[in-house]
């Protein structure tokens, strides 16, 4: 079964889509990309005990949610590639708003019982509150690692948590099992965040992170942190333009050790989401392990590019997939 197309369907046959043409227009849009995280609660959904059908309201919620998040993040960072700049402000907010309630709707008019529907309504309501509240927060450019923690558990955790809970419950998973998926969840999003940082940092030519004076984890501990190059990083970001001095900056990220503290973040959070996975009984675990790999294999090849020794634990799940 084609998730995609499934929730793209299903989103263009509501009546309040059929009548907005910029509503489909967004939803067609947003399926031909295939984003992965549509998947999340088809995974979560299997990995229980469900099949691919009974996840297409979850997925297609996500996939509205999703729409949502990104309009209001462009506006909010000033994304020269946000659609606010081809539809206006006004048409972008109230399309936001739009995709929040239509994806809410379709949980709504899923097949999934009244307490399904219900705890499934809760979770994506609570996701979008404190989404909206990590939005705030990174609209005013975190400088200092609490206040990092604090946006990475508002705006980056919770959507994954929220859209491998919401397809548990629609698998039929007890809620327990369910709120555990949810952790698990949660603690994907974070190395997400953790991946995405990495990555941004020691990309070339310098990330809009470097130009816009944005503090992704390795950025942040090299400014923060008390080492030796800390003045002459400092120094060398004022010029960040100039790839002489990008280079330079980031041979310092591997030297005081932001991205030895990232690896070790990383490392961290991958081992706490397999002790969760170790201690549920899932008929398809391997469907959630995947997720971990799919993190992981990336962040292994920027070791091999930039140097740094894997840890031989990366790759080891604590038990046998299948």
């Amino acid at each position: 079964m084609d998730i995609y197309e499934e929730a793209r369907s299903t989103l263009l046959e509501m009546s309040i889509v059929k009548s907005w043409a910029e509503m489909q227009n967004a939803v067609e849009k947003m399926a031909a990309r295939r984003p992965r995280d549509w998947q999340l609660p088809m995974l979560a959904c299997v990995a229980v005990g469900g099949n691919s059908k009974q996840a297409v309201p979850a997925s297609s919620a996500i996939g509205c949610m999703q729409m949502s998040i990104i309009l209001v993040d462009d506006m909010l960072d000033e994304d020269p590639r946000g659609e606010y700049h081809h539809i206006g402000v006004g048409a972008a907010s109230n399309l936001a708003s739009a995709l929040q309630a239509v994806g809410m709707e379709v949980i709504s008019q899923s097949g999934a019982s009244m307490d399904v529907k219900l705890g499934a309504l809760r979770c994506l309501n609570q996701m979008m509150l404190t989404t909206a509240l990590g939005q705030h927060l990174d609209a005013q450019n975190p400088q200092d690692e609490e206040t990092y923690w604090e946006l990475v558990r508002t705006k980056s955790s919770p959507f994954f948590g929220a859209a491998l809970y919401v397809g548990a419950l629609l698998g039929r998973a007890d809620p327990e099992t369910a709120a555990q998926i949810d952790k698990f969840g949660q603690l994907y999003g974070e190395m997400i965040q953790i991946h995405d940082d990495l990555n941004d940092s020691m990309e070339t030519p310098a990330n809009p992170d470097w130009t816009q004076g944005r503090a992704p984890l390795p950025i942040l501990f090299a400014q923060v942190v008390d080492h030796p190059d800390r003045e002459r990083f400092l120094q060398l970001r004022r010029d960040i333009a100039d790839p002489d001095a990008l280079t330079e900056a980031q041979t310092i990220l591997i030297r005081c050790g932001a991205v030895s503290y990232c690896i070790d973040q990383l490392l961290r959070r991958v081992q706490a989401a397999r002790e969760i996975l170790d201690k549920l009984s899932l008929v398809h675990p391997e469907k959630l392990e995947g997720l971990i790999a799919d993190v992981v294999d990336p962040v292994t090849n920027l070791f091999a590019e930039i140097g740094v020794e894997q840890p031989e634990a990366f790759l080891k799940p604590s038990k046998p997939v299948t």
